[in-house]
C-alpha cells in the first residue's frame, strides 16, 4: 500500500496511484479550523509565532483523519512582514493580515528589508518544517510561499502598484526581482529545513484583476523565476491561482510547477479540457464544506475526480467555523471509492 508521500510524488510524476491524493497544502489553503484547535488545545494566533504549536497543529490536519499531508505556515503575511509591513496577526476566528504598508510606490523598493530566514516568523516555519521531519514519516510535508504578485501587493498599495505595472514597467519589474529573490531564499530555506513540497498561492496574480497581457508578463513569469530558484531539489511544487481561468488557459500553461490548483469557480472539466497534460488539483468547494454536510461533500469530491482532478482538495481555504466531519468526508469519499474498485 503506498505512504501519502509516495501517492503525491508518484502523482506530480503522472504516473498511476490506487487514488488520488488528498491534501490542504497550507498558506492561503490552510485547515487550522476552530474543531481542530479545540481537540488538541492548541490555539491561533498563538501558533503563528511558536514553532512547537505549528507543528503541532500541522500534524493534526493528518492525525485527525483530515488530509494526507502536514503544510505551514498558516497564512500569507509572513513574507510581508519580515520584508518590513506590519502585520495584525489576528485571532483563533480570522487570519493575520497587514495592516501598514511600507512603500508607496515600486520606484521605492529599495526600501524593503530582505527576508532573513534566520529571524522573526521565517524563523518559526522553518523551525516547524524541522519538527515535523523529526516526527513525522511517510507523509509529505509542504512548504508555502506567497506568490509575488500577492507579495508584492501586500507591502504596497494595491491599486497603486496594478497602475504602476502600466506606468512604471521598467520598474515595476525591478521591483518584482527584489520580491522573487526574497521567496526564492524563503522557499530554499523551507526545502532545507525538511520540505518535500513547495506550494504557491497567488490569489493577487489573476487573469481577471490583470488581463492576459499582465497576468503573462508579471504573474506567470515572476512565478516561474521563483520556481526556476528552487529547482535544483527535484521536489514537488504547486501552484495556486484564483479566480476565472477562461482567459489566461493559454498563460497559465506556460507556469512550470508539478500541479496546478483552482478555486471553484473554476469547472474542473473545463480546466482538464483546456490543460488536458496537467495534474490538476482541486477543487472541492469550501462554501460547502462550512455550510454543507457529508453526503454533498462526498458528492463534490466525486465530482472533483469525474471531471479530471489529479489531487483533490479544498477550493480555497476553510473557513474557521468548518465542521471537522465535513472535512473528513474527503477522505473517508476517496478511501470509499478506493475499496469499491477492490471489489470490482
Amino acid at each position: 500500500m503506498l505512504t501519502p508521500k509516495e501517492r503525491l510524488k508518484l502523482t506530480f510524476e503522472g504516473k498511476k496511484t490506487d487514488r488520488p491524493p488528498c491534501i490542504c497544502p497550507g498558506g492561503m489553503m490552510n485547515m487550522v479550523t476552530a474543531d481542530l484547535m479545540d481537540q488538541i488545545h492548541v490555539y491561533l494566533p498563538e501558533a503563528h509565532t511558536d514553532a512547537r504549536k505549528m507543528a503541532d497543529l500541522a500534524k493534526a490536519v493528518y492525525e485527525t483523519g483530515c488530509f494526507e499531508n502536514c503544510g505551514v505556515p498558516f497564512c500569507m503575511t509572513v513574507e510581508a512582514e519580515e520584508m518590513g509591513a506590519k502585520v495584525d496577526m489576528g485571532s483563533n476566528i480570522y487570519e493575520p493580515h497587514v495592516i501598514e504598508y511600507v512603500i508607496d510606490t515600486v520606484s521605492d523598493y529599495r526600501k524593503l528589508l530582505p527576508v532573513d530566514v534566520t529571524r522573526g516568523r521565517a524563523k518559526v516555519v522553518t523551525d516547524a518544517i524541522r519538527i515535523l521531519k523529526e516526527e513525522i514519516n511517510g507523509v509529505p510535508i509542504v512548504g508555502n510561499l506567497t506568490g509575488p504578485v500577492s507579495t508584492a501587493s501586500s507591502v504596497m498599495e494595491p491599486v497603486n502598484f496594478y497602475k504602476e505595472l502600466r506606468k512604471k514597467n521598467q520598474e515595476a519589474h525591478a521591483y518584482m526581482e527584489f520580491v522573487t529573490d526574497q521567496l526564492i531564499a524563503f522557499g530554499r530555506a523551507q526545502i532545507e529545513a525538511g520540505a518535500d513540497v513547495i506550494a504557491i498561492s497567488d490569489p493577487s496574480g489573476t487573469g481577471e484583476i490583470l488581463g492576459p497581457k499582465y497576468f503573462k508578463e508579471f504573474a506567470v513569469t515572476y512565478i516561474n523565476r521563483l520556481l526556476d530558484g528552487l529547482q535544483k531539489e527535484k521536489l514537488g511544487t504547486i501552484v495556486h491561482i484564483c479566480g476565472q481561468m477562461s482567459p489566461v488557459y493559454k498563460e497559465i500553461n506556460e507556469v512550470k510547477s508539478d500541479a496546478l490548483s483552482f478555486d471553484s469557480i473554476v469547472p474542473m472539466k473545463e480546466a482538464r479540457k483546456h490543460l488536458e497534460n496537467r495534474v490538476l488539483m482541486g477543487n472541492v468547494s469550501t462554501y460547502a464544506l462550512e455550510f454543507g454536510d457529508p453526503a454533498r461533500v462526498k458528492m463534490l469530491t466525486r465530482s472533483c475526480i469525474k471531471n479530471g482532478s489529479d489531487i483533490i482538495s479544498p477550493a480555497c481555504g476553510l473557513g474557521m467555523k468548518s465542521p471537522i466531519e465535513n472535512i473528513q468526508a474527503i477522505l473517508e469519499c476517496l478511501n470509499e471509492e478506493d475499496g469499491q474498485n477492490g471489489r470490482d
